[in-house]
């Protein structure tokens, strides 16, 4: 897919990490029909990503408890992150292109790169452990269960900036969903929206419609496009 010409330089990348560094997103939302198909909710694969990709679990428990019946209890939640993290650690495998271009972003812009996910933080370093990129973000990792508010909020990407000491104007945000392009074009970064084939037709439009300016098709592209004006 095409793309416009950045007309700025960044100081910073802040990724995104379920769908964008690590293909998790079918492992977790997996594991999560069944345990909601156990409690009497019968949703398709499909249609549970389309309500809960992007967001957290309990952020949802409203919709959950209405529609199984039941109390989204601590120990149902335990039971997931359990489950989750089993399924992770068995199948869990990088989005293809991402080790190659963060490895080639920390280069050039000299470590100022972090993780930032609306995910539990043991979620997170999980995967980035098990998908080789653990090297590239150790103590730039940024958690949404550690702050006020999660994602589509802007708290992580804020909190992010900050910790690299650059402002978050100057700040390129790499996102997959559009709750994530929201809580990036809050922060006011600029936000490049991942959209692979599999995301479907109406994705990239998606992405530009939550603020994205920039919409990628695979993440070979996304190195090139960030630095074509750096010179």
């Amino acid at each position: 897919m095409g793309y416009e010409k950045v007309t700025m330089n960044f100081e910073a990348v802040l990724f995104d990490c379920d769908g964008v560094l690590v293909d998790s997103e079918a492992i977790t939302i997996g594991v999560l029909r069944d345990m909601l198909n156990e409690r009497g909710w019968n949703l398709g694969i499909e249609e549970c990503m389309r309500l809960f990709v992007g967001k957290m679990v309990k952020d949802e428990r409203a919709l959950i408890e209405a529609r199984t019946g039941q109390p989204l209890t601590e120990d149902w939640m335990a039971r997931f992150r359990e489950r989750r993290n089993d399924g992770l650690l068995r199948h869990l495998q990088p989005i293809e292109g991402a080790v190659a271009a963060v490895a080639l972003l920390h280069e050039r812009f000299k470590g100022r790169i972090a993780c930032a996910s609306g995910a539990d933080r043991f979620k997170v370093e999980l995967q980035l452990q098990k998908c080789g990129l653990m090297r590239y973000f150790k103590g730039r990792i940024f958690s949404g269960h550690e702050l006020p508010r999660s994602k589509p909020a802007p708290d992580v990407y804020l909190a992010a900036a900050a910790a690299l000491g650059v402002a978050p104007a100057r700040c390129a945000v790499v996102e997959d969903t559009v709750t994530g392009v929201a809580a990036g074009v809050a922060a006011g970064a600029t936000v490049f929206g991942y959209s692979p084939t599999q995301a479907g037709p109406g994705a990239p439009a998606a992405l530009r419609g939550a603020g994205a300016r920039h919409v990628f098709g695979a993440m070979q592209e996304l190195a090139p496009l960030l630095l074509q004006d750096a010179g």
